[in-house]
C-alpha cells in the first residue's frame, strides 16, 4: 500500500494523528452533509500546497482544523499510503481517483482549551463540528470504510505512541 511517491490521479495530502499524555489520538466529526453519521470522525488531513513540504503541510493543515500549534513530532509513516474514492463521489471527478497521504505522529504539548474546531483561525472553512480523543486502535472503525485501509497501516505504525505516558517521551524515527 506505501509507495515511494504519489501515484498518478492521486491528490498529494497529509493525514495528522495527534497524541495526548495518555496515548489517545484527535478525532474530529466531519461538519460536511452527507456522511453516514457512524463514520463521520477522522483525524486532520488535507492537501498538500504547491512549492509546500509534507511536514509543512501537516503543520499547517492541523493548525487550520483543530487550532493547535502546542504540538511535537513523534514519527513518520514511510511513503505514500494511498486510497480510492468510490465512484459514487463526485466532488473530484475527472480530477483525482483518490488521496495519496504522508502520515505523522505529533504530540499534543498544549491545553486543551486550544482546541477550537469550530472557530478555525484564519477565516478558514469549520471541517469539524466536535472533537473527542480516541483509543488509536479504534479509529478505523469509526472512518469511512474506503479509508479503513489507510488507518489499519496508520494505527500500525503509530501503536508505539498510543501507550500512556506520552509527556516527556523522546521523539522516535520510524
Amino acid at each position: 500500500m506505501a509507495r515511494s511517491r504519489p501515484g498518478k490521479g492521486y491528490r498529494p495530502c497529509v493525514g495528522i494523528a495527534l497524541f495526548d499524555a495518555e496515548g489517545r489520538v484527535f478525532m474530529g466529526k466531519r461538519s460536511s452533509r452527507g456522511v453516514v453519521p457512524k463514520y463521520s470522525w477522522q483525524m486532520p488531513q488535507g492537501g498538500i500546497d504547491k512549492g509546500e513540504t509534507p511536514i509543512d503541510a501537516a503543520f499547517r493543515e492541523l493548525h487550520e482544523e483543530t487550532s493547535v500549534r502546542s504540538v511535537s513530532l513523534l514519527g513518520e509513516v514511510p511513503g505514500w499510503l494511498h486510497y480510492d474514492l468510490p465512484s459514487e463521489m463526485g466532488a473530484w471527478r475527472g480530477r483525482f481517483r483518490g488521496q495519496a497521504q504522508r502520515w505523522f505522529a505529533f504530540r499534543f504539548e498544549g491545553e486543551e482549551a486550544e482546541i477550537n474546531v469550530t472557530e478555525p483561525p484564519d477565516g478558514h472553512q469549520m471541517e469539524f463540528s466536535r472533537w473527542r480523543w480516541e483509543a488509536l486502535a479504534g479509529t478505523p472503525d469509526v472512518v469511512v470504510p474506503f479509508k479503513r485501509p489507510v488507518y489499519e497501516r496508520v494505527v500500525e505504525a503509530f501503536a508505539p505512541f498510543a501507550q500512556a505516558p506520552l509527556r516527556g517521551a523522546q521523539p522516535q524515527a520510524i
